[in-house]
């Protein structure tokens, strides 16, 4: 059975293309960076362009759909007394918990729109944001304001590509299902290194003029670091480490598996350099390994700037994660569209088509 779902704070699409392997038809998207938009609809070829600011869009001008999904930022929460908000004949709630956040927007649009479920990303220490505050009224939203049954789950990258990368994953259903994070079967973790990611340089892959060059397919020399890059984070490294803090960069080679890559790589690319041998300085990814660590297929465009391009990769999500979680979540999804089937649907489907 089909569904249709909407994807926000979209970035350049890894929890889309999650979802649209599990079956999933995209019916609306919203980012607002224009150089994600750009990367955005390089690769979306469905005529929906992603819509701007989300904090800005009503939630009438959104369609009807399935599942809500949304990898969104997290933001602290001011929380003031309900017996205040009622004195003053304000609203509270999530209305009040929430206003000012951009989880406010996820909620309004959960409050009207009722989906059938949703899936919710975010950094692994959301549950510890703000003293907990941020979490538990995150939860206390979710359940019992907009009456979803939800549970999450924090879930390691590492289980199918060579990069440590925790992220907790959130979902939600409006009625209860047999739906269990023990089922969770994931691949063992170490699985796959560093090199099934990096540019083989042996004329084995094609060269992408972009990145790399010549029959062997060398990588470009801008990606080595300079002589005074170098130096300056080695001495970083060593200071911090006799100062006991553990700081520096890190240094990998093809059988490792790669620290977390983030959106601040393009910067100096300290926390994945990959070793040349002994006595050369090391590289950055170039940004086609950053998706392929990422788990984009080669066929993925990336028509920005490398530091666009590593901010966009190093700000998205671990597609096959999700393309897992999408597809453990699908019995649930068709258990409740079941129940809802109804020529009503069927006409929500053809226009979504």
């Amino acid at each position: 059975m089909m569904f249709t779902f909407i994807d926000l704070f979209a970035g350049i699409g890894g929890l889309r293309r999650g979802f649209e392997a599990a079956g999933g038809r995209c019916v609306f998207t919203s980012e607002w960076n224009k150089f994600a938009q750009k990367t955005y609809t390089a690769n979306f070829h469905d005529g929906r362009p992603p819509q701007g600011d989300i904090t800005a869009t009503e939630t009438s001008d959104i369609p009807d759909h399935d599942v809500l999904v949304a990898g969104f930022p997290c933001q602290p929460f001011s929380i003031a007394g309900v017996s205040k908000k009622n004195s003053l004949g304000r609203l509270h709630g999530f209305a009040c918990e929430t206003q000012g956040t951009l989880f406010f927007d996820v909620a309004r649009i959960l409050k009207d729109k009722k989906p059938a479920a949703f899936l919710l990303e975010n950094v692994k220490n959301l549950r510890s944001h703000d003293s907990g505050r941020t979490f538990d009224v995150i939860l206390r939203t979710l359940r019992d304001e907009l009456g979803y049954n939800v549970s999450y789950r924090v879930i390691d990258a590492g289980h199918f590509l060579p990069q440590h990368r925790e992220r907790i994953v959130i979902v939600g259903f409006r009625e209860p299902v047999p739906f269990s994070w023990n089922d969770l079967k994931l691949p063992e973790k170490g699985q796959r290194r560093l090199k099934d990611i990096l540019h083989p340089e042996d004329g084995s892959e094609p060269a992408e003029e972009a990145y790399t060059s010549g029959a062997a397919g060398t990588v470009n020399p801008k990606y080595t670091l300079s002589d005074k890059l170098w130096a300056y984070l080695q001495t970083y490294a060593a200071k911090h480490q006799a100062a006991g803090n553990g700081f520096g960069f890190g240094l990998v080679g093809p059988d490792d598996v790669a620290r977390t890559l983030s959106a601040r790589y393009y910067k100096d690319g300290s926390e994945i350099l990959i070793s040349r041998g002994p006595g050369k300085n090391p590289r950055r990814l170039t940004p086609r390994e950053c998706a392929r660590l990422m788990g984009y297929p080669d066929d993925f465009r990336i028509p920005v700037s490398d530091t666009q391009a590593y901010k966009q990769f190093g700000n998205s999500v671990a597609v096959p994660v999700f393309e897992h979680v999408a597809r453990m979540m699908l019995p649930s999804i068709e258990t409740l569209l079941s129940k809802k089937a109804s020529p009503e649907r069927n006409i929500e489907m053809a226009e979504a088509l």
